[in-house]
């Protein structure tokens, strides 16, 4: 046990006497961590004020279709004509004679129908969302033909002072969860933290073991009396301490300079950020047996772990990007990683929301395993 302490501490010391190395471990991420985290800002904390577009195809003009527009916009939907570019997933088309109809005290039907493939939640929040709409609409429709203030007539002054008169009951609708929806420093510090300490272990692992082979300093190392398992895990154990550098400076300025809910779910945070850089110090290791010329091994670390990033959610929040890419991301281990990390610290999530990101993570140190054999 003491040459593997040795062997890490050692390493430890020779990644931190580089002033380079703190660009990378402290400087970058937490430069991109702020201005990520101060462009990201939200005025109400939503990742995304979801408002459905809706296709309307408008044959009538009057009056009536005009206010009905403006209701669908403030229940929510975001209208757009059949001529613009959008990715609505549901339409609306108009009758002519939608305004006549309604002044005759008639039935009016409207065409609900299907934009594209015309799947998925979006979908469904159109649909529930137009409901709202017609129902509010029928109310002022309502209020306005049975009121004595405007004499019983469906006028367009009459409907506008009833849609502006304040509602006696109001539905206040939120994100659920104990803590705001990643935006912000809540989105950039645990995303920035993930994606950095997967890319500093590779590099560092793999070009700490490229210029070692390169050098012969393994060979020498051989001739000592330890086996090849101690100075494997020697070595890992270095990298995963470095990595506690980073996550200390990172848990603690998240903690206390941007105002993160860090403490509550500390042992699950912990456990979720130890196991990543296990996952990563085996890959970096292995790249570094693999790969002799350190040039090589940054840039193919580079150009595996900046895609994984953005991917898994490091980047920006999921919540924007499309359902078949939020599926991705939980295939991969940055995207696993850092959903643990939002459950526990921006869901008010209790331990049990890491067991299953821990564990697919590990599933992937699998690949990151380098056999009995270790070349010299």
């Amino acid at each position: 046990m003491k040459e593997i302490v040795d062997i890490a501490l050692h390493d430890l010391r020779v990644f931190l006497r580089d002033k380079s190395a703190y660009i990378w471990l402290l400087a970058m991420p937490l430069a991109f961590s702020f201005f990520l985290g101060f462009v990201m800002q939200g005025g109400s904390g939503d990742p995304k004020n979801d408002r459905p577009e809706l296709v309307v195809v408008n044959h009538d003009e009057g009056f009536m279709s005009a206010l009905f527009l403006e209701v669908l916009g403030s229940e929510g939907l975001n209208v757009v004509f059949h001529d613009s570019e959008t990715d609505a997933k549901r339409g609306l088309k108009i009758p002519a004679d939608f305004t006549e109809k309604i002044l005759s005290k008639e039935q009016s039907v409207l065409d609900f129908f299907k934009v594209g493939s015309g799947g998925g939640q979006r979908a469904f929040l159109s649909q529930v969302v137009l409901g709202r709409a017609t129902v509010a609409f029928n109310g002022y429709l309502l209020e306005a033909g049975t009121s004595d203030e405007f004499g019983g007539d469906l006028t367009e002054d009459a409907l506008r002072a009833v849609m502006a008169k304040e509602n006696l009951l109001g539905l206040d609708a939120r994100f659920a969860g104990k803590k705001p929806i990643p935006v912000g420093f809540n989105q950039s510090i645990p995303g920035n933290l993930v994606m950095y300490l997967m890319l500093n272990l590779i590099i560092f692992g793999g070009a700490g073991i490229a210029a070692e082979r390169r050098s012969g300093t393994l060979r020498r190392i051989s001739v000592f009396p330890i086996s090849k398992a101690q100075l494997l895990v020697g070595k890992l154990l270095g990298l995963m301490l470095l990595a506690c550098v980073q996550i200390f400076v990172f848990m603690l300025l998240g903690q206390f300079a941007f105002g993160m809910n860090m403490g509550e779910n500390l042992l699950g945070i912990l456990i979720t950020l130890l196991v990543l850089p296990w996952v990563s110090g085996s890959l970096g290791l292995l790249v570094g047996f693999l790969i002799k010329s350190e040039e090589k091994v940054v840039g193919l670390s580079l150009g595996v772990v900046l895609p994984l990033g953005a991917l898994g959610g490091c980047w920006w929040p999921l919540e924007i990007v499309s359902e078949p890419l939020q599926n991705l991301a939980l295939f991969l281990p940055t995207g696993l990683a850092l959903d643990a990390l939002h459950q526990l610290i921006t869901f008010g999530g209790s331990f049990p929301s890491v067991i299953r990101a821990a564990g697919s993570v590990i599933a992937f140190w699998n690949s990151g395993q380098f056999g009995s054999g270790l070349p010299v």
